[in-house]
């Protein structure tokens, strides 16, 4: 079976660290993001994938090789403009011959893609939708169904004495290809939007799959956050790669751990890290590979990417550092900061919670306190 996966968006939200990457190739857990879309992919036989690019499309060309180690043939079609989630695939028809999946590029879950795809089959429907519950129904586009399973309508961010239902659109659907003879070529349009209510108002067979699984969209940085947090937590099933040294601690090849620092599970360290004296680092906390932690220094609930240097005294907490960073001595990183690759702060400064720095930016000593 085909799968198109979803990979165009320019991920503003994730901003700074998007500026320099696409949202599917984020590292989570020290492996680009889309790897474990393609995993779930290939524990239900589907192996024929096609992603459709459009920001930054050069950045996804290495994962061709990559895919195949995994047993996965790679198809890249990049859109010359924003063609929209429907725009998409319809854009790729041409290299679609049967049922198909269609995954959105930024969704981590363990849905059962083969019990989604047999109930697709089952109700001999033309497009199936896997849906997931939420606890605040109205910041979302509900999905509510009849007895049937069929979809009865699409409610866009309803107050809540218009909520019908907890369900809402999972971002993976199971499609035949001839839904897309409703799409127009070459023009921004969408499933949600477009062509579903499309479906709908032609009474079309569209039905809706109510899945328990995991589900998160890493749209935003406190969602990318989340995602590390829940794997490294054992909330969402993912393998961790590296040596698991005590419950929940895993490390890489080459680690320089020094004898008085404290790790507190749950932790990923990767390759070629050097942890310094007295260092405290606290779970759930990603660290990527080619890091040195600097003495006396405090890391809590963070994500620090490969190639960071955290200079002696600093605190880091619940915050995002994208590659290559350069953290001078006694820098405090206060909760939700994110800072883009390759940019410096130099010693004695306070990024207050929230901040967004951009790449290649320098923020010098003793600049930025609160």
């Amino acid at each position: 079976m085909q799968a198109v996966i979803l990979v165009g968006g320019l991920g503003t939200r994730l901003r700074p660290l998007t500026i320099n990457s696409p949202k599917p190739m984020l590292s989570l857990l020290n492996r680009p993001f889309i790897e474990y879309i393609v995993t779930l992919l290939k524990e239900h036989d589907i192996d024929d994938i096609i992603l459709s690019t459009g920001y930054l499309p050069d950045t996804f060309n290495r994962l061709v090789d990559d895919f195949a180690r995994l047993g996965a043939k790679l198809t890249c079609v990049t859109e010359e403009i924003p063609l929209g989630t429907c725009g998409a695939v319809k854009n790729i028809e041409h290299l679609i011959d049967d049922t198909f999946v269609v995954f959105n590029g930024d969704i981590l879950t363990n849905l059962n893609l083969s019990f989604l795809i047999d109930y697709h089959r089952h109700k001999q429907a033309l497009a199936t939708l896997a849906l997931t519950s939420v606890d605040d129904p109205t910041s979302y586009g509900l999905v509510p169904l009849n007895s049937n399973g069929h979809i009865k309508e699409f409610l866009e961010k309803p107050n809540w004495d218009e909520v019908t239902t907890d369900l809402i659109n999972a971002g993976t659907y199971i499609l035949e290809p001839e839904v897309l003879q409703y799409a127009p070529a070459g023009e921004n349009f969408s499933f949600e939007r477009g062509l579903f209510p499309i479906m709908l108002e032609k009474g079309l067979p569209l039905y809706g799959f109510p899945s328990g699984a995991y589900w998160l969209d890493i749209g935003s940085p406190e969602k990318y956050l989340r995602a590390h947090y829940d794997i490294l937590d054992g909330k969402m099933q993912a393998i961790v790669e590296g040596e698991e040294i005590k419950p929940r601690i895993w490390v890489g090849a080459g680690l320089e751990v020094a004898d008085s620092a404290n790790l507190f599970a749950p932790i990923l360290i990767g390759k070629n890290c050097k942890i310094s004296d007295n260092v405290s680092i606290t779970g759930p906390t990603s660290i990527g590979d080619n890091c040195t932690i600097g003495e006396g220094v405090r890391i809590d609930g963070s994500v620090i990417m490969e190639d960071c240097h955290l200079g002696g005294s600093s605190v880091i907490r619940n915050s995002v550092l994208g590659r290559g960073i350069k953290i001078g001595r006694k820098v405090h990183i206060e909760e939700n900061a994110v800072l883009g690759d390759n940019m410096k702060v130099g010693d004695d400064n306070w990024l207050k919670k929230g901040i967004r720095i951009w790449p290649e930016t320098e923020v010098l000593p003793g600049t930025i306190r609160f």
